[in-house]
């Protein structure tokens, strides 16, 4: 497993600036993708890097068209962004194809800098974004160099080609499940659980689990929840935060943005979140400094 203790305290005696970097595609609509991972990045104080995987065109109520990104571009995006700058965390987000996998995973197998892999399969609308014949280059090449796997449910099922979970204790099963397959540690995200609890599960190599849970909140403006998380652990472990703080600090972050995410009106379907709900000011209180 990654040291990041000590891969950050190098870090600090380069820059003192937080940078992670975004491995994704970009959602034309702005609530997913590269774009909710640079907000949550920026919301979180952390510089953000990217490599674009593919384009969408995306609004909140549907995937129309999705475009890879030519191989040696991907490539050359991530060496560009690595050769010159200090970067203290990565997010992997959606990688469409087995070509885009291969190359990713070539390019980052040497690395020392802890990864977040969120196994990006299908998009709020239902739309597909990962190619059926690439899930199994996801978990050969991928999964082995993960820090941290964010699969919600569905994803985890996919992975493992077995019933979604229904209960905690066969989250927790899955989540085992998928560090045998080589990620070093597995958050279970619950969100796609019944109830009126959120529970997510953080399950590492050699330690305990640890449970997160919120209550659930009424809104259909949920768009790039799993990017948000996924991206929002990436920023915190880019400071040098120790991962089981590094989620509790993103799951109450991530609350927040779909708390506040029906002060925003964007589109006609599934609206985003609000990354910036605890900066920007409410039409109410503008005009009072």
């Amino acid at each position: 497993m990654v040291n990041l203790e000590s891969f950050t305290q190098s870090l600090t005696e380069q820059s003192n600036t937080a940078i992670a970097l975004t491995i994704a595609g970009s959602d034309s609509g702005g609530g997913a993708g590269i774009q909710a991972d640079l907000k949550a990045f920026s919301a979180l104080g952390v510089y953000g890097t990217s490599v674009i995987t593919a384009v969408t065109a995306q609004n909140t109520q549907a995937v129309t068209a999705v475009h890879d990104i030519p191989v040696d571009i991907v490539t050359k995006q991530i060496q560009a962004v690595l050769d010159d700058i200090n970067v203290s965390a990565i997010k992997i987000g959606m990688l469409s194809s087995s070509e885009i996998i291969l190359a990713v995973s070539e390019q980052l197998r040497q690395s020392t800098i802890p990864i977040v892999l969120d196994p990006v399969m299908v998009a709020k609308s239902g739309d597909a974004l990962l190619q059926q014949s690439a899930i199994e280059s996801l978990k050969t090449k991928l999964l082995p160099i993960a820090f941290l796997l964010t699969p919600n449910l569905p994803e985890a099922a996919t992975l493992l080609q077995c019933d979604v979970a229904e209960n905690e204790a066969s989250m927790q099963a899955q989540g085992e499940a998928l560090i045998q397959l080589g990620a070093k540690a597995v958050l279970m995200k619950g969100g796609h659980a019944k109830g009126d609890e959120c529970v997510d599960l953080l399950i590492v190599r050699e330690g305990p689990i640890t449970r997160f849970q919120s209550a659930r909140i009424n809104t259909k403006n949920t768009h790039g929840t799993g990017c948000t998380l996924s991206s929002a652990i990436t920023a915190h472990l880019a400071k040098g935060i120790p991962l089981m703080e590094s989620v509790q600090l993103s799951h109450n972050y991530l609350r927040q943005a779909i708390a506040s995410a029906d002060q925003l009106h964007i589109g006609k379907g599934y609206g985003p979140v609000h990354h910036f709900h605890s900066l920007w000011q409410s039409n109410d209180d503008k005009f009072l400094n």
